[in-house]
């Protein structure tokens, strides 16, 4: 195979000594990074990332032109709150990480300004960021959300109504702070989301990241968490609801970078439908420097009908034997029949209990928002879905 070739599906040989060459290749660390949309060549849905995609679905955004520029947005106001738009040039870019797909370059060429959110309050602050005004014209966008050393806030991405977007999301964590950045999606039936969020966490700081996928046809949000400073903690959690024909993926990168560095990584997931599919993909890398890491990934999937299918593909990299904990877990399956029959006894019938279970398994994310007034509402646009499900 040619290196062109390997690049392109995801493995590129390692050149930086010995202990590399030794360990197969097959890391989201090692893929070719670039903000340039003609550095990557055309997705054939072949490729280690692509593989579960609907490509042909998304096609206008991985090739064809974007609208970029301000669109309209909603932002609660909140004290020590700085928000503005900035160009695409600005040195306040790029500080989280850069593309690793088509898509996501694609986005960064064409969104020509980024919508800048700078948190510095000490005193923890709630952010609500509502967009609703896009089309189903092909748009780009560019998201920084910065928290500033000390700094402890809330920012909720709040998504609705019509969309064909690729965006990039870039949070950037001081040192010592502490932040929670929640992205949901309740788009319409036909809105296609691409998104890739990047993530660096500073010295001693905290970032719990949430994603909640309910609504659109194609729904994929990718997650990269890199701890890049000594005892940075990185939480990334994420519940979705997979109906008929839905689409929703979500491919997480934990990367300890720095001594002494924590993660949790727990996603889950409900489908119901024919042809409701849900891919995850979990990799974690502990690099040789990550002494004293603390990680663990899991996902867990409860399949409601006949016709869906679940991918769920955990991975984990350890390239120092010095760490406090690792591990990793999946589980695709129908319901705890335990769980079911205690309800029953309890006088509850057995449709409703099956309900229940679903609420309950999906609630215990999404009550990590720490937002009660967001939490009721996920709770109810799950209930809805539910109404609508045939718990055969």
């Amino acid at each position: 195979m040619s290196q062109l070739e390997t690049e392109q599906h995801g493995f590129r040989a390692h050149s930086d000594g010995d202990w590399d060459h030794a360990v197969p290749v097959q890391t989201r660390s090692d893929r070719f990074k670039s903000t340039n949309v003609a550095d990557f060549p055309e997705v054939k849905g072949r490729e280690v990332n692509w593989k579960f995609t609907p490509i042909d679905t998304i096609s206008e955004l991985l090739t064809g032109e974007l609208t970029g520029g301000e669109f309209a947005v909603e932002v609660s106001e909140a004290e020590g709150l700085r928000t503005e738009w900035i160009p695409m040039e600005s040195e306040l870019v790029g500080r989280a990480g850069i593309p690793e797909d088509r898509a996501a370059a694609n986005a960064w060429g064409s969104a020509k300004v980024a919508h800048h959110l700078l948190l510095t309050s000490e005193e923890h602050q709630t952010v609500t960021v509502k967009r609703s005004a896009l089309t189903n014209t092909p748009t780009a966008a560019h998201v920084v959300i910065e928290a500033a050393p000390h700094a402890r806030g809330l920012v909720i991405l709040e998504n609705t109504g019509a969309a064909n977007l690729s965006e990039s999301v870039e949070i950037v964590v001081g040192d010592a702070a502490n932040l929670t950045v929640v992205s949901i999606q309740e788009w319409d039936d036909e809105a296609i989301h691409l998104a890739s969020h990047h993530a660096t966490v500073g010295r001693d700081a905290e970032l719990q990241h949430i994603v909640v996928s309910l609504g659109g046809k194609v729904v994929r949000v990718n997650p990269s968490i890199h701890l890049d400073n000594q005892g940075a903690n990185g939480e990334s959690y994420g519940a979705y609801f997979a109906d008929a024909g839905q689409h929703l993926e979500h491919q997480v990168y934990m990367d300890h970078n720095a001594p002494n560095t924590r993660s949790r990584v727990a996603y889950k997931g409900a489908l119901q439908g024919e042809g409701a599919h849900a891919v995850w993909i979990g990799d974690v890398l502990i690099r040789r420097v990550a002494s004293g890491t603390d990680s663990y990934e899991e996902n867990r999937n409860l399949t409601l009908t006949e016709g869906t299918r679940a991918d769920s593909i955990p991975n984990l990299e350890i390239q120092t034997g010095d760490i406090a904990g690792a591990g990793h877990a999946s589980t695709t399956g129908r319901f705890d029949e335990e769980h079911i029959f205690y309800l029953q006894s309890r006088g509850i019938s057995e449709d409703e209990a099956r309900k229940l279970v679903v609420r309950g398994f999906l609630f215990e994310v999404i009550q990590r928002i720490g937002n009660e007034q967001v939490e009721a509402r996920l709770q109810q646009a799950i209930d809805a879905e539910l109404e609508q499900s045939v718990l055969a």
